[in-house]
């Protein structure tokens, strides 16, 4: 999982609706809804300063989190979250309730490692990532941190796939039905020439001198 889980304290909020969501904040609160787990919906109100800090600090969409309403303890998932469009304060949270067989659809980012290893990076080629982040379907309690590729041997041409990255166990690609491309190693105007021993070897061999009659 990318990162260490994390309380938030909340109320629980009798009413709903937009008039109620805006007296919500008016009270420097959020407003937010805990969903799922074939429980009905749950309307609360979050502490606008611990919101804030967590939606901004990273990882806010793949990391599970425990709220406590009114003293009852509630393991969910952040699953959508609204920004104000000018001010960018958090103006209301979506959260799934997490059980334990609970599977979901994360977004996770892809880290690429050892450039170079890489031959044709070397030479000056290009790294074109295709999918910075992907999609993947795993247990609620197991959300990858990151994905790795290996850029050790990647030469000019080359496609990097998601067959060649190594998932964890219960994690799949939401995409199933191809092996799409996550990066491609691009040329460029700034590429190196080949090594003077790559060259020698291509090179015929000079024909030899006619013997004389």
């Amino acid at each position: 999982m990318s990162h260490d889980t994390y309380e938030l304290k909340a109320e629980a909020r009798e009413q709903v609706g937009k008039g109620s969501a805006r007296a919500v904040r008016r009270n420097g609160k959020v407003p937010a809804v805990i969903y799922g787990d074939k429980q009905p919906p749950l309307a609360i109100a979050l502490t606008y300063k611990d919101i804030y800090y967590k939606i901004h600090g990273g990882g806010f969409l793949t990391t599970i989190a425990t709220i406590d309403v009114d003293g009852k303890k509630i393991q969910v998932l952040p699953k959508d979250f609204q920004l104000d469009p000018v001010k960018d304060f958090p103006v209301h949270v979506d959260f799934l309730r997490i059980g334990k067989d609970t599977q979901v659809n994360v977004d996770v980012p892809v880290h690429f490692i050892n450039e170079d290893k890489s031959p044709g990076i070397k030479r000056g080629g290009v790294l074109n990532i295709v999918r910075h982040e992907v999609e993947f379907h795993c247990p609620a309690n197991a959300i990858p941190e990151f994905i790795t590729v290996d850029l050790t041997g990647a030469n000019i041409g080359d496609s990097i796939h998601i067959s060649a990255v190594t998932l964890p166990a219960g994690v799949k690609p939401v995409i199933s039905d191809r092996d799409f491309t996550i990066a491609t190693i691009a040329g460029s105007s700034a590429m190196k020439p080949e090594t003077e021993e790559t060259a020698e070897v291509a090179a015929p061999e000079a024909a030899p001198a006619a013997e004389e009659k």
